[in-house]
């Protein structure tokens, strides 16, 4: 029978190294907050209790968790780790089963390592404890983690505490833990603060219940997996690294990237098989591309859905609401926004196509745009299959093209255009022969007249 999960995720420190108004673990990684990165990681195993301890800015990560099952409790005093758990002791009231600590400035923590700590908690030897640990290449202040081959741990200390033999042992103490509700608080109440920072360690629970007769043990992941957010520096890192992983994903699944170092995702970006990327293109939140779709160099799309064979750019713009259905072209420097491009349509070159519905197989020509907005208030643009609208147009919405239309290059359409029409709308033009050569005539005498009188 499978224990009920709580998790307690510590997010009260004040952060002020990211120099920031916003709280720390709302910082994004691809588009997503981290403490939801952590989160969404932790619904794969449909925890019973979800906990968020914060400091200051409860009310941000309230907003931010809103809707999700997580009950925020408050650490006011910043006195250690293990004081930060206690606080989620009213909050886990009556709960008997599993416990996870994560921390919300550690956001990439894959479920499976989540599953395997608590495997590990249920193992023949029934540990009091399961710490993550990893090895870093540079263990710096990292806690110190001896054990033994087994994985049973002999002794954990703080590096400010460490001597110099423990400050040499390169098994670091994520300070992710697992340990059963009863244990937990029993013995966070014996921890004390009698040491170099005066603060109550989480660790020392590990000691304490070693001292009882119960060992805990160590598991080990990778150091990327648990690299925490402290700065603008180590949040750009963790991008960085989660890009990495996505890219070289999106490769294995079949998508071909031309160079993958310069495509940037968002943590929801789907791909289907097929799919080409081009240099230096940005996916925000929100966006699916179809089997055979190429988007082009320098393409940023966010909230769009990208049919099987669409071309997208180079140097083009889909913003949320952008539909391209089957082999659809956008071309360079077309901004797409709230808008459905039918079957075979095509926006080739410099148009902004907003609010609009444009019929299969019609074509926008350059510089075409849907006026949508009349200063306070949006319309739409309905544009019927195979239309053609010439360059240089502006639609004035709400109006409507009909099947198989004409809008002439140069026209500033207000009014229903309907199925087969041409609809013109331009000036007259006026000719009037020989004016231009006496335009230029009467010019260079006046400024022949100006360098003489100088």
């Amino acid at each position: 029978m499978t224990s009920p999960l709580a998790v307690i995720v510590l997010a009260a420190g004040q952060g002020t190294r990211m120099k920031s108004s916003l709280h720390k673990v709302l910082h994004p990684i691809a588009g997503r907050p981290m403490l939801l990165h952590l989160l969404g990681a932790v619904a794969e195993l449909a925890p019973a209790r979800q906990v968020v301890v914060v400091g200051a800015g409860r009310a941000q990560v309230e907003a931010a968790v809103a809707g999700r099952g997580v009950e925020i409790t408050v650490q006011a005093e910043q006195l250690g780790t293990g004081h930060a758990v206690a606080q989620a002791q009213g909050a886990l009231a009556g709960f008997s089963g599993d416990v996870l600590i994560l921390y919300g400035d550690v956001p990439l923590v894959r479920a499976e390592t989540m599953r395997a700590m608590i495997a590990r908690l249920h193992a023949a030897d029934a540990p009091a404890c399961v710490v993550l640990g990893f090895r870093p290449e540079d263990a710096g202040a990292y806690g110190r983690i001896v054990a033994a081959a087994d994985g049973r741990i002999e002794r954990m200390v703080e590096f400010k505490d460490a001597s110099a033999a423990e400050r040499a042992v390169d098994l670091c103490n994520s300070g992710l833990m697992a340990v059963r509700a009863d244990d937990l608080f029993a013995l966070l109440a014996r921890v004390g603060n009698d040491n170099a920072a005066g603060e109550y360690y989480l660790p020392d629970i590990v000691m304490l219940a070693a001292a009882d007769g119960r060992p805990s043990a160590v598991i080990e992941t990778d150091a990327g997996e648990v690299a925490g957010v402290n700065s603008r520096a180590e949040l750009a890192g963790v991008e960085a690294a989660w890009q990495a992983r996505r890219r070289a994903e999106a490769m294995r699944d079949g998508a071909t990237l031309i160079a993958p170092e310069t495509v940037f995702f968002a943590h929801d970006t789907v791909l289907a098989r097929d799919v080409t990327i081009e240099p230096n293109v940005v996916f925000g939140p929100g966006v699916s591309v179809a089997e055979g779709a190429v988007i082009h160099a320098f393409c940023h799309i966010e909230g769009a859905r990208i049919g099987p064979g669409v071309s997208v750019g180079p140097f083009a713009r889909l913003r949320p609401g952008a539909v391209l259905e089957e082999k659809v072209r956008v071309g360079n420097f077309v901004e797409i926004k709230n808008a459905t491009l039918g079957p075979g349509a095509k926006a080739n070159h410099l148009s902004y196509v907003g609010d609009a519905t444009v019929g299969a197989a019609a074509n926008l020509g350059a510089g075409t745009i849907t006026c949508n907005y009349d200063g306070y208030f949006k319309h739409r643009t309905v544009i019927g299959e195979r239309a053609f609208i010439g360059s240089n147009s502006a639609l004035i919405a709400p109006v409507r093209i009909g099947r198989d239309a004409i809008v002439a290059a140069g026209s500033a359409v207000s009014r229903d255009v309907g199925d087969g029409e041409l609809r013109l709308v331009r000036g007259e033009q006026l000719v009037k022969p020989g004016w231009a050569d006496r335009f230029h005539d009467a010019m260079r005498k006046k400024k022949a007249a100006e360098k003489k009188g100088g």
